[in-house]
């Protein structure tokens, strides 16, 4: 399911670490439930009374006192008694599913917004299996939890009411001896309580380990063929996936054989019934029944045993939900949304004496003690005014991408970065992003249509944004157009459409600074020089960050900055052409044109050298 194409149908309100809050977030449906519900299952006991009717009135007919005519009008009442009752049933049922389906859209809304706000070295710490089991299953266990919860209060609980009160009104004495057993069902489910969650407990445990081992398999695949190791590997998976089926089997196993032995128990008054009723149709027991009152009466102790079975059961499926609500309770926290791009005013952005280094020591980086080790880059300084485009190039491993991700602040850079008068560490989660939008060199596309993969959710027409990025005409190409799915990652789409699509989304999102991870990859020149002047056009009070290895995009940028051995040069594209050897011979190789050398002291009047950072 897609959650970025949804809206949650309720926004709840209160501690997401609580249940009581789903419960509260659904007040209307839970309303609609508990009117219908009361109705269906009070209407119930209508059909033991019309059965015990019917069975007198085919008795007196056999006698000669009665007729036919009168047993067909009390049929047909009946039938329409049971229309109504079912009406009832089917809009509580509906309206169940709904509330559900909101609880489990609200619980997988909180519990992924928390994971995305995870400090990094907590995320690190988490194994991707285990996420990808608290995300999916535990959200599914408890939601389906909560909806049967919902569903037994009125199909159990007020319906075993409601049989309860016909029991009494027929005869006390007999149904306080007939009562002894439902309970005796309850407190062996109570009982078996502990064995059917520590089971469960045990079975999402070994589930989590087959995850892991899964998606360790898939990812892995190609250098575990190189080296030689799959079959170890094979071996080593067909652990996790025996232990996971004897785990899965056993929680089976005690969730469902306890139920025929429920109903066993709780049928076991029948025999009282039938001796001890079949006296007071006899007149010699303490009550004066007629046919009648013997059939109803056994058709409610019928029903009402069969409900304790499936309160029994409910008990098993809270214990589930149990379970995974305590793995989940914990990442269950309230994280503000972002605030939309236009919440952040353009501004100039200020970068004094910037610097970034990785910790050595990734679990100290959560304790805030962690050390780090040498500069990616350091004394980066420079100034951007809204509407600036500023070019950032180097060599390999020179600190390219490095320097976009610090402007995501992830991690403690040195120096200052202000945006307007706002330190940019110093900017709450959300509110950085609304004033940062960031693509990376990776498109990190999901598995959906390319148009959902752009609107990321939020509404709006994203054709321009299609067209600024040049991919209007080979979208229409498509049989699906808009609606063509694009794969796991993006495994349908060809490099360079990956990366227009994620440019496209990026625009479609936009805010006042963007850094742009490479976005011209596999794309030619000229569409280059097309989509260029679309950005242009399209973020004209933008700060852009054009981080690219094509030197010939830089001649159109306001500010390029070369970044080389820690070191990062703040210049322009002619001024660096003249000054910087290695800069002007990529350019060179790149255009395919000889490298022009130029006079050491070439520097045209009132014109400054560039300024060098260290």
């Amino acid at each position: 399911m897609n959650l970025t194409g949804q809206a949650v149908a309720m926004k709840k309100s209160g501690d997401p670490a609580k249940i009581s809050t789903y419960f509260f977030s659904q007040k209307c449906y839970l309303l609609i439930v508990t009117v219908t519900g009361i109705l269906y299952n009070v209407g119930v006991v209508a059909g033991p009374w019309f059965e015990g009717r019917l069975a007198l009135c085919f008795v007196n007919i056999l006698k000669g006192t009665d007729t036919p005519s009168r047993m067909v009008r009390i049929a047909v009442l009946y039938v329409l008694t049971i229309l109504a009752v079912q009406a009832m049933r089917f809009v509580k049922r509906l309206f169940v599913r709904k509330f559900a389906n909101n609880i489990r859209l609200d619980m997988k809304d909180t519990l992924y917004k928390s994971l995305v706000h995870m400090d990094r070295a907590a995320m690190e710490k988490e194994r991707a299996g285990e996420m990808m089991t608290k995300a999916i299953t535990d959200v599914d266990a408890c939601a389906e939890g909560m909806r049967k919860f919902l569903t037994e209060i009125f199909d159990t609980g007020v319906a075993m009411a409601a049989y309860l009160v016909m029991l009494f009104y027929y005869d006390v004495r007999l149904t306080l001896i007939v009562m002894i057993f439902p309970p005796v069902a309850y407190l062996i489910a109570e009982k078996m309580k502990k064995v059917v969650t520590r089971s469960t407990a045990e079975s999402r445990r070994s589930a989590e380990r087959l995850s892991g081992a899964t998606l360790d398999r898939v990812s892995n695949t190609v250098t575990y063929r190189v080296y030689g190791r799959e079959n170890d590997q094979d071996r080593e998976y067909e652990k996790y996936l025996s232990d996971y089926e004897k785990k899965a089997v056993s929680a089976n196993i005690w969730e469902n054989m306890m139920q025929p032995i429920y109903l066993v128990i709780a049928m076991a008054g029948t025999v009282f019934i039938i001796w001890l009723g079949g006296r007071n149709v006899l007149g010699s027991g303490w009550r004066a029944w007629t046919i009648a009152a013997f059939t109803t009466y056994l058709a409610c102790f019928t029903k009402l045993s069969q409900k304790t079975s499936h309160a029994a059961k409910l008990f098993n499926a809270l214990q589930k939900a149990e379970v995974s609500w305590k793995r989940i309770r914990p990442f269950m926290k309230e994280t503000p949304d972002t605030p939309d791009a236009g919440a952040a005013q353009p501004a100039d952005l200020v970068c004094e004496d910037v610097s970034f280094a990785y910790p050595e020591d990734r679990t100290g980086e959560a304790s805030g003690s962690a050390a780090f080790g040498t500069p990616v880059f350091s004394g980066l300084t420079f100034t951007a005014h809204p509407g600036e485009f500023i070019g950032v190039t180097g060599g390999i491993a020179s600190g390219k991408s490095t320097l976009g991700k610090t402007f995501l602040c992830e991690a403690p850079y040195g120096g200052s970065i202000r945006y307007g008068d706002a330190e940019l560490s110093t900017i709450a989660s959300p509110e950085n992003g609304a004033v940062v939008g960031y693509m990376g060199h990776d498109p990190e596309l999901f598995s959906d249509s390319i148009g959902e993969n752009i609107r990321l959710g939020k509404e709006g027409d994203i054709l321009p944004y299609i067209r600024a990025v040049c991919l209007d005409e080979e979208i229409r190409s498509f049989p699906d157009g808009l609606d063509t799915l694009t794969g796991d990652g993006g495994v349908r789409l060809s490099g360079g459409q990956q990366a227009r699509v994620a440019l496209a989304r990026t625009l479609f999102h936009s805010r006042p600074v963007m850094i742009l991870d490479d976005p011209f990859s596999a794309v030619d020149r000229t569409t280059e020089r097309k989509i260029l002047a679309n950005l242009r056009n399209m973020e004209k009070d933008a700060i852009v960050l054009l981080i690219s290895h094509r030197l010939e995009t830089f001649a159109e940028t306001d500010q390029v900055i070369w970044m080389e051995d820690g070191h990062a040069t703040v210049s322009t594209h002619d001024a660096l052409l003249r000054n910087n050897e290695k800069y002007r011979r990529l350019c060179a190789l790149q255009s395919g044109e000889p490298e022009k050398k130029q006079p050491e002291d070439a520097k045209p009047d009132g014109e400054e050298m560039p300024h060098e950072n260290a």
